[in-house]
């Protein structure tokens, strides 16, 4: 579904990314685990067409998409989740969520009805009269997640969805996102906790001083979770 091929990015004569390549497949949860720096967030960035100064080569469904806008982008199906969740903090739950959808001509996925949307999250039902000013950390979460679904989305890009959150959201975020991959949507997500990637994720990039320097499946996670934590510093 997703192809990068030696993406490279820079913030003025600072680089960022280094000859990044990776792909992730149709129907998959993949994640990007690595130190704070390590070119996570830009790389999220970069695939999305947020970060001009790079360079490299990204397909997604066999396309090319590497000099698309993010609007064009994101009516091909990219959706992006980034780490301050991007709601709309002013309007109400269900405000935002009913802003008209993004079409997609092509390549995007049927949008989610708003009744499946409060059926996958039950607490927003609940909020849907709420400000986004008046959510919760988590409830913030799910309504990030909730509005890209709207939009259609075929893969998701999202940012550290678990930070900040209690282990109980964190359960919940986890069982979203395989509710998620079960109705056919890819995720490619940035996640420090190695512990719940592995109860969500197939495969998982370890990316340091921005380039990938191991791709391990949930078996040598698990094996190695407390090698990786402290290389993590967590």
């Amino acid at each position: 579904m997703l192809r990068i091929d030696g993406l490279s990015a820079w913030y003025g004569e600072a680089q960022a990314l280094r000859e990044v390549s990776l792909r992730v497949d149709e129907g998959e949860i993949v994640t990007l685990v690595g130190r704070n720096g390590a070119g996570k967030t830009t790389l999220l960035r970069c695939l999305m067409g947020l970060h001009k100064d790079a360079k490299g080569t990204i397909e997604f469904l066999g396309d090319d998409i590497t000099a698309l806008g993010p609007h064009k982008r994101a009516r091909r199906g990219l959706g992006y989740v980034p780490d301050d969740r991007g709601i709309f903090a002013t309007l109400s739950v269900e405000e935002n969520l009913t802003l008209p959808p993004v079409a997609r001509p092509g390549g995007g996925a049927e949008p989610w009805p708003l009744e499946r949307v409060y059926e996958t999250f039950p607490r927003l039902r609940e909020r849907r009269r709420f400000p986004g000013t008046k959510l919760s950390g988590g409830e913030q979460q799910m309504l990030a997640l909730a509005r890209v679904l709207r939009t259609g989305a075929r893969l998701l890009l999202c940012d550290e969805p678990t930070e900040g959150l209690s282990p109980l959201i964190v359960q919940q975020i986890g069982a979203i996102l395989r509710e998620v991959k079960a109705a056919g949507v890819t995720v490619l997500l940035i996640e420090q906790n190695v512990h719940f990637a592995a109860t969500v994720a197939d495969r998982h990039h370890l990316l340091a001083e921005g380039r990938v320097v191991e791709s391990l499946d949930n078996d040598e996670v698990r094996a190695r979770e407390g090698e990786l934590l402290d290389y993590l510093g967590i």
